[in-house]
């Protein structure tokens, strides 16, 4: 033990790394439930070859860590903090193929700083296993092609296909590998090598469930995620305000040090290749092989559409690494500095909540409106809850809650995989129900006196009761509509 702490006391690289994530281990007592965690748990409970929105790995983890450590928010937090802490162990290994010593320390403190590692392990979304498994890929991917070592064709098939298995994007590790063959003098042989072919259709069969789910269900999971993105790209209308967010969300999450470093070498590379026609050595060129896809590819369509702050993060990797080899001493300490004053803010917010979040996307209140929706239970007997906001109140009362609690498939909305769940909503017919409606504004504790039009087409009566109104150390913080509605009759 004391040549360990030896060890980091003279290292201060690991310092920083120990320092950041027992930061993060510490917080996450105090960290509520996240929608995500709550909806992605739900994945969990109803085990699937597949989900409606995502494939099913983040699900899986989550069920895998509440068998064995019990159902509660600190253990879905736990889940995220150990995948997050396996990527950054697996993104160390990756570093030392391409940098120096003292390099990889950089690459190590960088990546450690950073906001998006901080939203990885204390959220559970899709990212937190692709992340891992992304890096797993290229360091299969490196070996296999740098090392000539043939069987790790076969694991890097296997970590891409787990990869597609968490989110959709992953398939940009493919087009990363076959453009890197393709643009690569020294390795472009490696094309018409059986071991490529055999990897990809790996990566492909290990993604079966993913497609067998989509064919049971008319491709529902594939058309969701691709035809209404593509119809909005290609009205191609241009909006600054989507541009100047998408900038605005990179610098939050990566800090602006580490932002600037990307764009510069970004374009460096870019001006290199265009007006040189010269392209950067096989290592480099590997890097920027995974990374210009998907950075470079999503910053591109910022200013049509609203591109997600989490859909560049598998760009992270290799670019963190390609950022150690140009940022120097100094902006290194500036990225810290900020990196601290950031999570001490991060820190103060989630301890004492002191700004309220104008959004449903937050950790505080859910337990509690769960509490006063079990109250009001009691008072009007034989009625079901349900919510409409796509998934997030109904997911997180699913969490807190011993019942069934039902989102806007119940007045015939589409409601993700709430409608895949096999619920026979006509079991419900007769009863009353207790509709909630998040105030996301929250201005004042008055009732809203206007209720949604399309319950009358499902319930014979709609009345507002007195809403709901959550304090966080006395300051009221989140406001919640609630109808009491009666004899609901389901829609074939």
């Amino acid at each position: 033990m004391n040549k360990f702490l030896s060890f980091v006391n003279t290292n201060k690289a690991i310092s920083w790394v120990f320092g950041f994530q027992i930061f993060r281990l510490l917080l996450l007592p105090f960290m509520g439930l996240m929608p995500q965690d709550a909806y992605y748990y739900l994945y969990g409970q109803n085990l699937s070859l597949s989900y409606f929105d995502h494939p099913g790995m983040i699900g899986y983890i989550l069920r895998f860590f509440s068998e064995i450590f019990g159902q509660s928010v600190f253990v879905i937090k736990l889940a995220d903090y150990t995948i997050t802490s396996l990527t950054i162990l697996s993104f160390y290994k990756l570093a030392s193929y391409f940098l120096s010593k003292e390099k990889i320390k950089r690459a190590l403190v960088l990546l450690i700083s950073t906001i998006f590692i901080s939203i990885l392990s204390f959220n559970s979304t899709p990212d937190v296993p692709l992340l891992l498994f992304w890096t797993l890929s290229l360091i299969c991917l490196y070996k296999a092609i740098f090392e000539e070592k043939n069987w790790f064709w076969i694991l890097a098939g296997i970590s891409m296909g787990l990869a597609f298995n968490s989110k959709y994007t992953a398939l940009t590790l493919q087009i990363g590998l076959i453009a890197y063959l393709l643009f690569s003098n020294k390795h472009r042989k490696l094309i018409v090598s059986p071991w490529l072919w055999l990897s990809l259709l790996i990566s492909i069969a290990i993604t079966f469930p993913v497609w067998y789910w989509n064919i049971q269900n008319n491709f529902a999971s594939f058309a969701f995620q691709s035809s209404e993105r593509t119809s909005s790209i290609t009205k191609f209308k241009f909006y600054p305000n989507f541009f100047f967010g998408a900038i605005a969300h990179q610098i939050f999450i990566l800090l602006p040090v580490l932002f600037v470093i990307f764009i510069t070498f970004t374009f460096k590379y870019i001006k290199r290749a265009l007006l040189k026609f010269k392209l950067p050595k096989a290592k480099t060129l590997f890097l920027l092989a995974f990374f210009i896809p998907t950075f470079v590819g999503f910053f591109s369509l910022t200013p049509i559409y609203w591109v997600k702050l989490n859909w560049m993060m598998p760009s992270y990797i290799t670019g963190i690494i390609l950022a150690a080899m140009f940022i120097s001493k100094k902006l290194l300490k500036a990225q810290i500095i900020i990196a601290i004053v950031f999570h001490i803010l991060l820190g103060i917010q989630v301890l004492f909540y002191v700004v309220p979040i104008k959004s449903d996307d937050t950790w505080v209140g859910w337990k509690d409106l769960s509490t006063e929706i079990k109250k009001l239970q009691e008072k009007h007997s034989n009625t079901f809850v349900f919510s409409d906001d796509n998934y997030k109140t109904a997911a997180c009362l699913n969490f807190y809650m011993n019942q069934k609690v039902y989102a806007q498939n119940i007045i015939g909305l589409p409601a993700l995989h709430f409608d895949y769940l096999g619920d026979d909503l006509s079991d419900l017919t007769s009863k009353n129900a207790l509709f909630i409606d998040s105030d996301k504004r929250f201005k004042n504790n008055k009732k809203k006196g206007t209720h949604l039009n399309l319950l009358n087409n499902y319930f014979d009566t709609i009345t507002e009761l007195h809403p709901i109104i959550i304090k966080v150390n006395d300051r009221e913080v989140r406001k919640f509509w609630v109808y009491y509605c009666t004899n609901y009759q389901a829609k074939k």
